[in-house]
């Protein structure tokens, strides 16, 4: 018998995965290790991409009924952390990086960190719904996973909302 998909398992799971990595690119970067830096952002675009639509077409649009308004600055994160994932991108394709560079790009792994404890929070509030509503989120979450698309791919060719 298969296990059933826990959409809050599974999103606990996916932020400590994107903890780590951001605390790895930050060090890699840091270090100068910029091949480990470029794999780590690579893994990245791809775990967070299924995540980040995941959120915005599920869990968002279902904990809206506990967060109200609020879940549109959720989204306006998210529009952040595209935009930091698309500089860091820009840099990375680089052949070397600046003292400057790598502090500011570093920088920005590290502020990724704030959105992904925060986000981790609205679990307390999905433990709230029916299970109804977490048999759909799990499906749906499933369906995000299985489509597969990266961070930058999905922001640039499905997302509703295109991020500056």
């Amino acid at each position: 018998m298969a296990t059933k998909f826990d959409p809050i398992a599974e999103f606990r799971n996916d932020h400590r995965k994107v903890r780590d990595l951001l605390l790895s690119l930050a060090e890699a970067i840091e270090k100068g290790q910029l091949d480990k830096a470029r794999s780590t952002l690579g893994e990245i675009d791809v775990l967070v991409g299924p995540h980040f639509r995941y959120e915005e077409e599920a869990l968002y649009p279902t904990l809206k009924q506990f967060l109200g308004e609020h879940v549109d600055s959720l989204v306006e994160e998210h529009d952040g952390a595209i935009s930091i994932a698309r500089t860091a991108a820009s840099l990375l394709a680089k052949p070397s990086l600046s003292p400057e560079e790598a502090k500011t790009a570093a920088k920005a792994a590290r502020s990724l960190l704030v959105h992904v404890s925060n986000c981790d929070g609205l679990n307390i509030l999905a433990e709230r719904l029916t299970p109804e509503a977490l048999d759909d989120l799990a499906a749906r979450f499933e369906a995000s996973r299985r489509a597969g698309l990266p961070l930058l791919k999905w922001a640039e060719t499905v997302r509703a909302r295109r991020a500056a």
